[in-house]
């Protein structure tokens, strides 16, 4: 049997994810049974952007509702995790290793991106939550150096989980809907091609996805979505192999698929 490393992708979709978690969420739930409860989750948002690394120090965890207009139930949810300062320095001085300059942040709660996934996969929020900001404007090579840097600290019994979506359109998202709801062609065939080279270990086409794919600028005009991906990607190693969890489209433009990696 084989073992699977404490690293994952994760989709968080749409907030209305977490009232309709449907066929994703459940592979979620079921994945998240095959872990020995680690010792710390460290979670990584595309919705956290900062200039440079920030690590989230502090003990109690505010439920951010980083969106609006949508339905109420969302404003009542709560995941109650705590975090953990003495995990977090260790986050913090892995990154300080690696070269990285970091900042910490003893406020910051969790946002969607990450609050969403660790309910559906961590309903009881018993596990100390460690949440780690991303650097859109430095790309794929440096959110993949990200992941390299935390590679140790999955050794050590901490769970990395990236968060985000393998493709993430939010204006193709609005035309389609006002169009009649057909998801574009582009949609799948971007998250095939990303599958494809997660499973052939082919990071340097991964990490130049822009070039190396039609569709991978369409797929993301941001790149935050996609950045999670490439730190999971760099915290599972190179000798690991990704092994998709789940794959399917929601809202019409939305890749959940998600990785785990043996």
């Amino acid at each position: 049997m084989q073992t699977l490393r404490n690293v994952l992708f994760v989709p968080h979709g749409a907030p209305t994810f977490a009232l309709q978690p449907g066929a994703a969420g459940a592979a979620m739930t079921q994945l998240a049974q095959s872990f020995a409860a680690p010792r710390a989750i460290v979670v990584v948002s595309p919705h956290w952007e900062t200039a440079v690394p920030t690590v989230g120090t502090g003990t109690q965890l505010e439920t951010i509702y980083d969106f609006g207009g949508f339905d109420p139930r969302l404003y009542e949810l709560r995941y109650p995790a705590t975090g953990c300062p003495e995990a977090a320095q260790q986050v913090v001085a892995a990154l300080q290793t690696h070269g990285f300059a970091v900042q910490q942040d003893p406020q910051r709660g969790l946002d969607h991106g990450a609050w969403i996934p660790l309910r559906q996969m961590f309903p009881e929020a018993d596990i100390p939550v460690v949440p780690l900001s991303v650097q859109t404007h430095l790309g794929p090579e440096h959110a993949y150096r990200i992941g390299q840097a935390l590679a140790d600290l999955a050794e050590q019994h901490f769970l990395i989980v990236g968060s985000g979506n393998v493709t993430h359109n939010l204006r193709d998202y609005m035309s389609v809907r006002m169009a009649g709801g057909q998801t574009p062609d582009y949609v799948q065939n971007f998250a095939d091609w990303v599958h494809q080279h997660m499973v052939a270990k082919d990071v340097p086409a991964l990490l130049n996805y822009r070039r190396a794919s039609a569709s991978g600028a369409r797929a993301h005009p941001s790149e935050d979505h996609l950045l999670p991906l490439f730190t999971a990607l760099g915290a599972a190693g190179a000798s690991a192999q990704a092994e998709a969890f789940y794959r399917g489209v929601s809202d019409y433009v939305i890749a959940m698929d998600g990785y785990a990696f043996h």
